[in-house]
């Protein structure tokens, strides 16, 4: 019996097929990916690589239109619409350029929407989104409101918003791609603490320095993998270092 642990991330033979006028076009190309639980994982690709596309059937959005992906064991590419929103609600957490968040409701009531939907009790769904919250650093802006909160502490929300429902994935899609470079910085750092907690990161980004935070970088062109490793040795970049700390 092999040792080696079941993936938690299965993707084989994914091709992801697009009609545009009379063209086809092929955004996955037979690419297949393995990530292990407890992995920070960044996917990197010029726009038009096919690591949105990637992205997006990972996360449970789309389906691909041949190869099979497996989440915790589970054929997703097999489930039905309902059953693939529960899987979502389960076992992702999402977290987006744009943050997403609801103008009119405050930080807590933000992060509490994904435990609305999942029909956790009022009392609990807000204990948990303050626990959210003081996680990402945030136990001092509870009631603030988006256009309250800067813009790192808009991801903040976001980020413990993804974190609620104790997801097995964190996927990151361009997450610092709004914010300045010590923003980016303090989230990254943020990133390194969560990993560092065991959480599996999968960080989907064009920017080198912001995928050079990562363990395991994932080069994607043309929908295929064209590198797959470290950072350093894909990029030529230094590693991050370890012991920073988020401010």
């Amino acid at each position: 019996m092999s040792d080696v642990p079941r993936p938690l991330i299965a993707a084989e033979h994914l091709t992801k097929l697009y009609t545009a006028g009379d063209q086809q076009l092929r955004a996955l190309d037979d690419l297949s990916l393995a990530i292990q639980e407890g992995e920070f994982t960044a996917i990197m690709g010029a726009s038009g690589s096919g690591k949105s596309t990637l992205m997006n059937i990972l996360g449970a959005l789309d389906r691909p239109s041949s190869g099979e992906y497996w989440l915790d064991g589970e054929a997703v590419s097999k489930l039905n619409d309902t059953r693939l929103s529960e899987l979502r609600n389960r076992k992702i957490g999402f977290c987006f350029q744009s943050f997403n968040l609801l103008p009119r409701l405050d930080a807590v009531e933000n992060v509490e929407v994904p435990l609305v939907y999942a029909k956790v009790p009022s009392k609990e769904r807000t204990k948990r989104a303050i626990e959210a919250l003081q996680r990402v650093g945030l136990g001092e802006r509870l009631h603030h409101k988006p256009t309250q909160l800067s813009g790192g502490q808009q991801q903040r929300v976001a980020i413990a918003r993804a974190l609620v429902t104790k997801p097995r994935l964190l996927l990151a899609d361009e997450p610092t791609g709004a914010l300045d470079s010590e923003t980016t910085r303090q989230i990254l750092a943020l990133f390194d603490e969560l990993h560092a907690g065991g959480l599996t990161i999968l960080l989907v980004t064009h920017e080198a320095d912001v995928a050079a935070r990562a363990h395991r970088m994932v080069l994607v062109r043309d929908g295929k993998i064209v590198a797959d490793g470290p950072p350093p040795v894909v990029l030529g970049t230094r590693p991050h270092d370890p012991n920073e700390v988020r401010s």
